[in-house]
């Protein structure tokens, strides 16, 4: 994929999902939000299957962090997808039960400096 092929929304969510810290997940809807595309939860995820191969392996865009909203990985348990999503997850120190976080303990809720002043949209 070139970036003239890029969709310019696809780069404001993989922007806004690179704004996850370490140890906290995010729900799809809320990351639609945060990235200036509310009610586009199902656009994040088809954004997050399309990061670049080289991101999507190096981790440049956490795509592991992202969760739906009953706090569970999208993946069937049979996926390696969903093993790897679990593995990132737990190096992190998120505690992954069944393919299940605790959103009150893991989910991010950004603080008043972060939407003001780190994410873009």
């Amino acid at each position: 994929m070139t970036s003239q092929e890029i969709n310019p929304k696809y780069i404001q969510i993989w922007e806004t999902v690179q704004k996850i810290p370490e140890g906290k997940v995010a729900c799809y809807g809320q990351i639609a939000d945060l990235a200036g595309l509310p009610g586009k939860a199902r656009l994040v995820g088809k954004a997050l299957g399309k990061v670049p191969k080289s991101g999507w392996q190096k981790k440049a865009v956490p795509w592991y962090r992202v969760i739906n909203a009953q706090g569970k990985i999208s993946f069937s348990f049979d996926n390696s997808h969903f093993k790897k999503q679990t593995q990132f997850l737990q190096d992190e120190q998120v505690a992954v039960i069944a393919g299940k976080i605790n959103l009150v303990e893991f989910q991010w809720q950004p603080n008043m400096t972060e939407l003001l002043f780190t994410l873009k949209y």
